[in-house]
């Protein structure tokens, strides 16, 4: 994948040959990687600092490998626990500094070109300077700076692989509120034409709360309630007139007509 992609777009001098010294432990990344979605095209992002999200919190673990990683400092996903969940750094040929993370329902990963220690010495180092110019350079053009280039997919913009679209996610209270307004029109309006106007006054559905809480509740398994899922909901339809006539042909006797005898004497 990296010989591929590396015949198309701009990179730093050195990828082939940093390639072929490529560790175990960065192809179980890239394979991972891979595994989950990226693409050749994607790669490129990947290799030039792009920040990737994936929704596999098991990839955390995978990823901290006993020999060559070790704990991190970073500014990513600050909303995480790092006493729990401490980012994890891992050098390589090609991956240079490898970063990666827990998401709250997933794991992070970003590639710098230059590795970084801060926190843990009382001055820093050439390293840790370089670094700084990194965030500078970060600072100036929006860019991530990867080991082979610059990429525009930070964590404000990340390159998002493998999303799991069935997560639970709140609602924005203006949302909500407009939700909940639709479905007790939708509910009203239901109350008035499957019965007549009377009944509908005297036995009036049960006042509930929160209309828009109801939608999405998690049960078992991949089951969802979801706008009809406590709902008895069929489909009915027409048949169609041309099938019936073909139906009705293919079933027809063949017309019955007597045999032929010989002449009679």
């Amino acid at each position: 994948m990296i010989e591929i992609t590396a015949r198309a777009g701009e990179y730093r001098k050195g990828l082939m040959t940093a390639a072929e010294a490529l560790s175990p432990e960065e192809a179980v990344i890239v394979t991972d990687l891979e595994r989950n979605g990226l693409q050749v095209p994607q790669l490129h992002d990947l290799l030039c600092g792009g920040h990737v999200l994936v929704d596999d919190p098991g990839l955390y673990e995978e990823w901290r490998f006993a020999k060559v990683s070790y704990p991190r400092l970073s500014s990513h996903h600050h909303d995480i626990d790092k006493k729990r969940y401490p980012d994890i750094g891992m050098r390589g040929q090609v991956v240079r500094e490898k970063l990666h993370g827990r998401t709250r329902q997933g794991t992070w990963v970003q590639l710098e070109k230059t590795p970084a220690a801060f926190g843990t010495r009382k001055l820093p180092s050439p390293s840790d300077l370089r670094h700084l110019v990194d965030y500078l350079i970060y600072r100036f053009t929006r860019s991530n700076v990867g080991p082979w280039g610059l990429s525009r997919m930070t964590e404000r913009r990340p390159m998002y692989l493998s999303p799991n679209l069935a997560l639970p996610t709140s609602l924005t209270p203006p949302v909500a509120s407009a939700l909940t307004r639709s479905l007790r029109r939708i509910e009203l309006d239901d109350d008035v034409t499957a019965v007549s106007e009377d009944l509908a006054g005297r036995f009036p559905p049960p006042d509930r709360a929160d209309l828009a809480g109801e939608l999405g509740q998690a049960l078992s398994g991949r089951s969802g309630r979801g706008l009809f899922g406590n709902s008895e909901v069929w489909v009915t339809e027409t048949p169609s007139r041309s099938a019936a006539a073909v139906l009705h042909e293919s079933h027809q006797p063949p017309p019955f007509t007597m045999p032929r005898t010989g002449g009679s004497s």
